[in-house]
């Protein structure tokens, strides 16, 4: 499958997604994915590849064999709490793994482009909306590996579009993410499985959140009309505090639950506010986010509905 679009990470939260995407309507992917990582699921148009990032020489095979048209790097690591605890193991996945993709692209002698998924986790924290001018101070583990990645790319000589998302969520994110651990946590409620007791974190916090499938079509229009080296925000423009989302999530539950702070979820640093502009991304690309919240939540419930079902 020469000449088609190519995602790493193709089982994870975004990739996933973004895989759903550029198959719809009868497209083909090549998916690269490690193996024994998250499950694969086998289907018309997508032809997937068991690939450790870290692996040079099997990153570089691949790309010789996919010659892709354009390259999605979704893989990484992800969790930013757990990069605290293995601060190491982020920055191999991070830097290294994607030190490999791009070598590999500019000795394959590739000229796609190369859409590196980062992190708004390198700015600076402030009280505003951030654009992509903003002082750059990541403070924690996880913005360290996604600026080191991200200055990786910018040095790599390939023509890297380099996309900055703020939080995203959706059906299928783990309950690591807050809004998913609530909706998984109300379906095991409603299925009889857990104590009627939804234990929640910092509830003050605001957060600019972005259905992850406006993410993924932010990640095609980089693709198509970004301009390389040119690091663009993909957010929502909005921020929502977390008893909010929370209290969406209830409107929807049947049953009726009571709200536990527990100590384990809080995080003595939370940023009480990260906000991000899209206005670069929306003026260059013509993107912006279509979904609303409200559906956002509603589809996460019942994604976990469906998955704490009786199987």
């Amino acid at each position: 499958m020469h000449g088609l679009p190519l995602v790493t990470g193709a089982t994870g939260f975004a990739g996933g997604h973004l895989v759903d995407r550029l198959t719809a309507g009868g497209r083909s992917v090549n998916a690269l994915a490690r193996a024994g990582g998250h499950a694969r699921t086998e289907r018309a148009g997508v032809r997937w590849f068991a690939v450790d990032l870290l692996d040079r020489a099997a990153v570089r095979a691949v790309l010789e064999e996919a010659r892709p048209s354009v390259i999605y790097h979704c893989a990484g690591f992800a969790d930013v709490h757990a990069a605290s605890n293995a601060p190491a193991h982020a920055l191999r996945l991070n830097v290294i793994g994607t030190h490999h993709l791009l070598e590999s692209c500019r000795n394959a002698g590739l000229a796609c482009r190369v859409v590196v998924t980062g992190s708004a986790l390198i700015y600076r924290q402030r009280g505003e909306a951030i654009s992509e001018e903003d002082d750059i101070a990541p403070a924690n583990a996880y913005g360290v590996s996604k600026l080191a990645q991200e200055m990786t790319a910018r040095t790599s000589g390939v023509p890297v579009l380099l996309a900055r998302p703020f939080n995203h969520a959706g059906p299928r994110q783990t309950p690591a993410f807050a809004t998913s651990a609530f909706a998984q946590q109300i379906a095991r409620i409603e299925r009889g499985l857990a104590e009627p007791v939804l234990r929640v974190g910092n509830l003050e916090a605001r957060r600019d959140l972005t259905d992850v499938r406006d993410t993924v079509r932010a990640y095609e229009a980089l693709a198509e009309r970004g301009v390389p080296l040119r690091p663009y925000n993909v957010c929502s423009g909005q921020a929502y505090r977390m008893r909010d989302l929370l209290d969406l999530l209830l409107s929807l539950a049947r049953v009726r639950v009571r709200i536990d702070v527990d100590p384990a979820r809080l995080r003595p640093s939370d940023n009480p506010l990260v906000l991000g502009s899209h206005a670069r991304l929306t003026a260059e690309t013509g993107w912006r986010p279509e979904i609303p919240i409200e559906r956002t939540m509603a589809d996460v419930l019942e994604y976990w509905r469906a998955h704490e079902a009786p199987r």
